[in-house]
């Protein structure tokens, strides 16, 4: 068959926050867009995500009276990303973040909610906050996608509650207190009632929360628009002509066409979670690149990356983590595959201690996910594997829940035959349920249990951080986050290394433009999202820090885009350029 040939404006590769975010961008300010994506369904890692964005100074910020000290921002940043800090594509963060949360806001269906106190990770550090920078993407009635909305991707199972999605904050509170106030049982019955009634009229949930709601309102918004997308479209190649790259070869209805463009290709493909030779390289605790687990998409191959490298793009393998860590339990289920269930917010829980192989706690238990992976890779060196177990007792997994399990009135005896669950009458039980050494398990629970009458963990803090009690519960004291273990049976789950999402990425400039080694920007070429190296500098600084920056950085580019010359021109001022330096 022969190759098609259509043209654009601007092609993205992609359909999660970063790409889409170009996309319309790019779009209102009057490009032709076409975004492509491999997949069937549209949303990305996006799709599966909590949808909170880290952004500082935002008007939904000062609306709520948060005013940030002048130049805090860009010393917590500098603060976080060390040996990596980039004073240029940090700077552009900071400036045009705003600038993205007041478009969307105002010019497209994209709207978000802001807890006045949501802490940085590390609030305590030089120019952290105690709120006002990490925000949530509002709920969304997924009938204004029409059809659309049966190729929006799913959220992560093990993470909704009979396939409805839980909003973050105040929905999630009446959730874990149904049981104990009226308010919050009429809350979740209603909740319930409206999401089963959808399931009858439509075949799913409509009420869109999380990252779901961010993929749902960015499609929208590009629908608005009229934004092309073609689904189950990967990209082959790039089109260089005279240094310049001028469009790319996508695989469509089983067709090659060559996509020209007349602006830019925008590389977001959602980095490389799945990809088992770059994982080898820059993941020191999977030495196979399969000692690792993660709830993104499965077809985020690192397409983006290779893509880049093969007209002269680099990814930078010095980057301290490669990625966001995030300690996941792997559950079975129904149908028999594998799910993986990200552990955010209940090690912080009162009642919970973490322990290695050996029966031993290794770290503040309440730490963001990020810092807990690193402390457990230090915790099991010289171990055949890196793994914990998260340990609590009964009171507290009906009152909490742990990892997929949810709290009472629930049931737990799957999990418990799946071998998910492990349960012991007693913490002796428990200790060879698991194969820990139970004087140690034991030596540990006593320890945390007169600490926890005091409220002070004398071995690792936990609790003593602003980040720490926002993710404890604040009906307890003295400390939000320690209760004794103490009410058998006991329980236990197994936690390994997994992420929710990749660091390392194209090196690119404040423009988004893709950089070869020697630091030059390859023309018509950009990379934004995960495909993009973290201006985090492979660190986690706040809840949000990938799609705070993957909507920034997608403003960006459909601004740069907007305001650019055609590629034409500038392979017409290339070409005798090279022809020179080939005569020289």
């Amino acid at each position: 068959m022969s190759k098609q040939e259509t043209e654009y404006d601007v092609l993205v590769v992609g359909t999660g926050a970063s790409g889409m975010s170009a996309a319309v961008t790019a779009a209102y300010e009057g490009l032709k867009v076409l975004v492509v994506d491999k997949a069937s369904l549209y949303g990305g890692t996006t799709a599966r995500s909590g949808g909170w964005l880290w952004i500082p100074n935002t008007k939904l910020a000062k609306a709520q009276g948060i005013n940030e000290p002048a130049g805090a921002a860009r010393a917590y940043l500098e603060h976080e990303a060390t040996t990596h800090f980039d004073p240029a594509r940090v700077d552009a963060f900071l400036e045009n973040g705003p600038k993205a949360i007041d478009f969307f806001t105002s010019k497209t269906c994209v709207q978000f909610e802001m807890p006045p106190v949501f802490p940085d990770y590390h609030a305590e550090a030089p120019g952290g906050q105690p709120g006002g920078r990490s925000m949530v993407t509002a709920p969304f009635d997924a009938r204004e996608l029409g059809d659309r909305v049966k190729k929006l991707a799913p959220p992560v199972p093990e993470l909704t509650v009979f396939g409805m999605m839980l909003g973050s904050g105040k929905e999630l509170w009446h959730f874990l207190r149904a049981f104990k106030s009226f308010e919050s049982f009429w809350y979740v019955a209603k909740r319930f009632g409206g999401h089963l009634l959808d399931v009858v009229r439509h075949g799913r949930g409509m009420t869109l929360t999380n990252g779901n709601a961010l993929a749902g309102r960015l499609a929208k918004a590009g629908m608005d628009l009229n934004v092309s997308v073609w689904l189950d479209s990967p990209v082959k190649k790039l089109i260089v002509e005279n240094d310049v790259v001028v469009g790319a070869t996508v695989v469509h209805e089983g067709a090659p066409i060559e996509v020209r463009v007349r602006k830019g290709v925008v590389l977001a493909c959602g980095g490389f979670p799945y990809d088992i030779e770059r994982r080898k390289q820059l993941f020191p605790h999977a030495p196979t690149g399969h000692e690792h687990f993660t709830p993104s998409p499965a077809l985020n191959t690192g397409d983006g990356l290779r893509l880049g490298e093969s007209v002269g793009g680099w990814v930078d393998p010095t980057i301290p983590n490669a990625a966001a860590w995030c300690p996941t339990s792997v559950t079975k289920r129904a149908d028999g595959s594998e799910g993986v269930m990200p552990h955010f917010i209940d090690r912080a829980k009162p009642g919970v201690i973490a322990v290695t192989p050996r029966g031993h706690r290794f770290t503040n238990e309440a730490l963001s996910y990020h810092d807990f992976i690193q402390d457990l890779v230090k915790a099991c060196a010289g171990l055949n594997e890196v793994t914990c177990w998260l340990i609590c007792d009964h009171k507290h997994l009906r009152e909490y829940g742990l990892g997929a399990v949810a709290p009472f009135p629930l049931p737990i005896g799957k999990y418990l035959r799946s071998g998910y669950l492990k349960r012991g009458q007693t913490l002796q039980e428990l200790a060879k349920s698991i194969g820990v050494s139970y004087v140690a398990l034991q030596e540990e629970v006593q320890s945390f249990n007169r600490d926890a009458a005091s409220g002070k963990d004398s071995k690792f803090s936990k609790g003593s951080t602003a980040y720490n009690r926002f993710q404890g519960d604040s009906l307890v004291s003295p400390n939000p986050c320690m209760a004794p273990i103490q009410q058998g049976p006991f329980y236990a789950i197994k936690v390994v290394v997994g992420e929710i999402g990749t660091f390392a990425g194209l090196a690119t400039n404040e423009h988004c433009q893709v950089l070869t080694q020697d630091r030059q920007p390859i023309p018509g070429l950009y990379a934004v999202g995960n495909d993009a190296a973290s201006i985090m500098g492979g660190n986690y600084p706040g809840a949000g820090i990938t799609l705070g920056p993957a909507l920034t950085f997608g403003y960006v580019v459909g601004q740069t885009l907007a305001k650019q010359p055609a590629l034409s021109s500038i392979s017409a001022i290339q070409a005798p350029q090279r022809q020179h330096a080939r005569a020289a």
